[in-house]
C-alpha cells in the first residue's frame, strides 16, 4: 500500500446527478427506500437507481453523504452518484463525507448545492483502486461497530420496556395468577405478585398496589431561570435538549461547556448526577433521559430534574416509568397547549400518576433492568469513542497524510 496518489477534480472521480420528484401522495407500498437530503423518509414500490449508491444533500441540508445498500429512489432534494468512473463506491462515499460542501451554498432562503459548482473541486485520491478499498475498509469497520452498538441498544431498550410494560402496565403476572395459570416466572419472583385486582382512579390495579405520583417518589427541581451562559472551549457541561435521546440516554458527544463560575451558579438548585432523570419542558415536551454513571452536569434551560427520594431507591424503575406510553399519556394530559410552543409546567410534574407496586417487586425489576441500561450507556460511550476515531482518521486517510499501514496497528487495538 501507500502507492501513487492523483491530484484531480471531483468530477473526474465521480458524476453527481440531481434526484427525482416523488411527492408523498404518489408513493406506493414497497421495499425500496426513498432518500431525502437528511436520510430515508419512506419507501416506494419501485426504485430509480440501482444500489449500492451514494447520495448527498442538494437542498435544505447540504452534503452529509449517505451510503445506500439497496436499490433506491433519490428525491430531488439530493444529488446521487450516477457514475463512479471505476472508483470504489465506499471510498467515494467517504471522500464526499470528508468535503465541506456547505461552503458551496448557492441558495438564497433555502441552502442549495449546484453540482456544476462541486465537480471542479480539487481532490486527491489513490490511483490504485485496491488502496481505495483498503482505506474504505478501515472506516467501514468503525461504522459497522457503531451500527452494531446502535442495534444492540435498540434490543436492550426493547427488553427493558417490554418487561416494565408486562409487570407495571399490563400486569401480566397478576392476570395469569388470577386465572390460575403459571405466570412463566421463577417461583420466587412469581410469589411477589398478587393474584387479584382492585379498583383505583386509574382503573383496575393489582390488589395491594396503589396509585402513586412522581412527587411522592422523587424530588422535582427545575432549572435556573436565567440567561443562558456563554459557551466555552473548556469548562463544565450544561445540558442541552440535543443531549436528551429518545431512548432515555444522555449523549454528551456535543458538550456545551461553561465556565466554573457559571457552573456553580447553574447547579445552585441541583447538579444533575448519575441516576437522576431529566425531563424537557418546552419544544420536545416530555422527552426524558437518565444521567449515566460517572456523569454530572448543570441543567440547561427548559429542563427539570427528577431525583429519587430515599424512600424510593429505584432509579431504573423511575426512568422506565417516565419512558412508558402510560406516562406519555399522563404528560400529554398535563401539557399546556400554546399558540407557538406547548409547555409542561414544572408544577404539574409531581402530579403525574403511575401504578406503584410493592418494594419487593420494584427491587426485583431494578435488579433486572439496571444491567440492561448500564450496557446501553457503555455502548453509547464506546460508539462516541469510535466516531471520534473515525472522524479523526477520515481526513487524514482521504488526503494521504496517514497510510493504511499507519492505521492498522491502531485498528488492531480497536
Amino acid at each position: 500500500m501507500g502507492g501513487r496518489w492523483l491530484d484531480t477534480k471531483l468530477g473526474e472521480v465521480l458524476t453527481l446527478q440531481r434526484g427525482f420528484d416523488l411527492p408523498a401522495s404518489d408513493r406506493r407500498p414497497g421495499r425500496f427506500p426513498v432518500v431525502a437530503s437528511m436520510g430515508v423518509v419512506g419507501t416506494h414500490c419501485e426504485p430509480m437507481v440501482k444500489g449500492p449508491g451514494v447520495v448527498i444533500g442538494r437542498s435544505g441540508s447540504l452534503g452529509g453523504a449517505q451510503y445506500v445498500t439497496d436499490d433506491f429512489w433519490p428525491l430531488n432534494t439530493t444529488l446521487w452518484v450516477k457514475d463512479f468512473k471505476g472508483n470504489d463506491r465506499r471510498f467515494c462515499y467517504y471522500l464526499l463525507k470528508s468535503l465541506d460542501l456547505q461552503t458551496f451554498d448557492v441558495g438564497s432562503s433555502v441552502p442549495t448545492l449546484n453540482r456544476n459548482h462541486v465537480h471542479p473541486l480539487p481532490v486527491r485520491i489513490p490511483a490504485d483502486v485496491s488502496e481505495q478499498r483498503a482505506i474504505a475498509r478501515i472506516l467501514v469497520a468503525l461504522d459497522d461497530k457503531i451500527e452494531l452498538n446502535r442495534r444492540m441498544n435498540e434490543t436492550l431498550e426493547a427488553i427493558a420496556r417490554a418487561l416494565f410494560k408486562s409487570w407495571f402496565i399490563d400486569f401480566d403476572p397478576v392476570h395469569a395468577k388470577a386465572a390460575g395459570h403459571d405466570p412463566g416466572l421463577p417461583a420466587d419472583i412469581a410469589a411477589l405478585f398478587p393474584d387479584s385486582f382492585e379498583d383505583s382512579d386509574l382503573g383496575e390495579i393489582p390488589k395491594g398496589w396503589r396509585v402513586s405520583s412522581i412527587g411522592s417518589a422523587a424530588d422535582v427541581i427545575d432549572c435556573l431561570h436565567s440567561k443562558k451562559p456563554e459557551r466555552r472551549i473548556a469548562g463544565l457541561p450544561l445540558l442541552q435538549l440535543a443531549n436528551i435521546r429518545d431512548d432515555g440516554l444522555i449523549d454528551m458527544g456535543d458538550e456545551y461547556l461553561i465556565s466554573e463560575h457559571d457552573y456553580r451558579e447553574w447547579v445552585s438548585r441541583i447538579e444533575a448526577s448519575p441516576g437522576d432523570c431529566v425531563i424537557t419542558n418546552v419544544g420536545r415536551v416530555g422527552a426524558v433521559a437518565q444521567m449515566p454513571r460517572g456523569q454530572k452536569a448543570a441543567l440547561g434551560r427548559n429542563m427539570t430534574a427528577v431525583r429519587c427520594k430515599p424512600s424510593f431507591p429505584f432509579p431504573t424503575v423511575l426512568i422506565e416509568c417516565l419512558l412508558s406510553e402510560a406516562m406519555s399519556n399522563e404528560i400529554a394530559r398535563k401539557t399546556d397547549v400554546g399558540t407557538i410552543l406547548d409547555a409542561l409546567n414544572v408544577r404539574n410534574i409531581p402530579d403525574l400518576r403511575f401504578v406503584g407496586a410493592s418494594d419487593a417487586v420494584l427491587q426485583c425489576f431494578q435488579s433486572k433492568a439496571r444491567p440492561l441500561r448500564a450496557e446501553m450507556e457503555q455502548r453509547l460511550v464506546e460508539s462516541r469513542t469510535l466516531a471520534t476515531l473515525r472522524d479523526t482518521l477520515l481526513p487524514k486517510l482521504m488526503s494521504g497524510e496517514l497510510t493504511v499501514e499507519n492505521v492498522e496497528s491502531v485498528m488492531k487495538g480497536v
